[in-house]
């Protein structure tokens, strides 16, 4: 009877044992648990740090450890492989600038001489294709130097009405020379915001190449107060199903996918990259007026 009562105590003390034991191994996966918890959404790079008093939670920690450091070796090789592909880009478009415009050059001079009229089609022919292929090396130059550039833009106070007036004015002829008839609207009053003056007035090139593309006969540019200054460039579309208005920001995207003809399509993605270096917004939307579709690209500033 003493041996089994001795037996009893032995297995209770054993069973308050593992008890104790198995609760604190619980606690320590808690706590691992939140430690993995922070990593992911606080500091990739942190590791875990947990007192553990079980040898495999231990083991667990360290190769969660591990498996952290190699996921951040990785991301630095990751991110030392794009900053190198960026620069290549950036020095290839660089390289290839200078021979373009020597090209279009000759080519422009050679439209001066006289030759047959076979002879001259083909010489517009390559003009065109000189033209396409500089505006595709420009844009891919300008992309690199966007997106690996890590300053901010200098920002000023700027009249977007003026802007807008003058950007219209020094455009004239090339948008006559499109057929298009541009309508404007400006408010009377003056409306000041901080932007960088080179860099808007490339955004609303960028949109008014968009338009020389796609558009038939006019466009809008609206200029309005709201709980910021609202920018808007519109033009009609014939066809609103074929774009797809939650990627027209991606990089290389053409609502027309068969054209490929006059760049490499990111003049849209680098309008964004611009407007957001300034701290300002875009967006593009369908709207529909009297049965007449129109694609709007809304630009918002806050108002200085």
């Amino acid at each position: 009877m003493r041996i089994f009562i001795i037996i009893c105590i032995v297995l209770l003390l054993l069973c308050v044992f593992l008890f104790i034991k198995l609760v604190l191994i619980k606690d320590s996966l808690k706590k691992l648990t939140g430690e993995i918890k922070k990593t992911r959404e606080e500091d990739y790079n942190r590791e875990t740090k947990v007192a553990l008093i079980d040898r495999d939670v231990e083991r667990l920690a360290a190769e969660i450890n591990n498996n952290i450091s190699f996921q951040k070796n990785m991301k630095l090789e990751t991110e030392k492989s794009r900053r190198q592909l960026e620069q290549s880009i950036s020095d290839i478009a660089h390289d290839l600038r200078t021979p373009l415009t020597v090209i279009k050059g000759n080519l422009q001079m050679l439209d001066k001489e006289a030759m047959s009229p076979e002879g001259r089609e083909y010489l517009g022919i390559s003009r065109r294709k000189a033209e396409t292929l500089k505006s595709m090396v420009d844009e891919f130059f300008e992309l690199s130097v966007l997106e690996s550039e890590g300053t901010k833009p200098e920002l000023k106070e700027i009249n977007v009405v003026n802007l807008i007036t003058e950007f219209i004015i020094e455009n004239e002829s090339l948008i006559r020379d499109h057929d298009l008839t541009p309508e404007i609207s400006l408010p009377e009053e003056t409306i000041m915001i901080m932007a960088n003056r080179d860099m808007l007035v490339r955004v609303l090139g960028n949109l008014i190449g968009n338009i020389y593309k796609y558009a038939k006969d006019s466009f809008e540019i609206k200029v309005k107060r709201s709980e910021g200054c609202i920018i808007e460039v519109s033009n009609k579309v014939e066809d609103a199903s074929s774009i797809d208005i939650d990627h027209i920001f991606d990089r290389t995207y053409r609502a027309d996918k068969a054209r490929t003809e006059g760049s490499a399509g990111l003049g849209l993605y680098i309008a964004k990259l611009l407007i957001e270096r300034q701290n300002g917004t875009i967006e593009a939307k369908i709207s529909n007026t009297d049965d007449i579709d129109r694609l709007v690209f809304e630009i918002a500033f806050p108002i200085k």
